[in-house]
């Protein structure tokens, strides 16, 4: 009966082990970078984006009502394959203007993901949008 007790604890352990094991893999994936070796790059590279961003940033009409103007700094995550993620604001104007960039960020395509040791990486990308009229 104690040996049973025993094996059914050692079953128990191994298998929490193991749960650990994949739960520190998981983790281990999920790792953001904020400092690689090459960063991740937009679908046409800078240029590209440029142009993306000038045929799709839509100026709001609460922000030009308003004579709002200035940067809004959004950070997001650029993913290993190369969707982009967890976009937040870090410095915003108001107006509609920060939605706006979280949207053109967001509907921006799949990045070039950034490298660290020669395999691409999650990579921390912090982004200043100007709304200037």
């Amino acid at each position: 009966m104690k040996s049973l007790i025993q094996i059914k604890a050692l079953i128990l352990l191994t298998f929490l082990l193991a749960l650990s094991f994949q739960f520190n893999e998981a983790k281990a994936q999920e790792t953001v970078h904020k400092q690689v070796e090459e960063m991740p790059s937009p679908p046409g590279g800078m240029q590209g984006f440029t142009q993306y961003m000038i045929d799709n940033l839509k100026y709001p009409e609460a922000a030009k009502e308003a004579n709002i103007q200035g940067m809004v700094m959004v950070t997001f995550v650029v993913r290993a394959d190369g969707s982009v993620d967890t976009i937040e604001v870090l410095r915003g104007i108001g107006g509609g203007c920060d939605e706006e960039a979280v949207r053109v960020v967001a509907e921006s395509g799949k990045w070039t993901p950034g490298k660290k040791e020669g395999k691409a990486v999650n990579t921390q990308v912090t982004l200043p949008i100007q709304f200037k009229m």
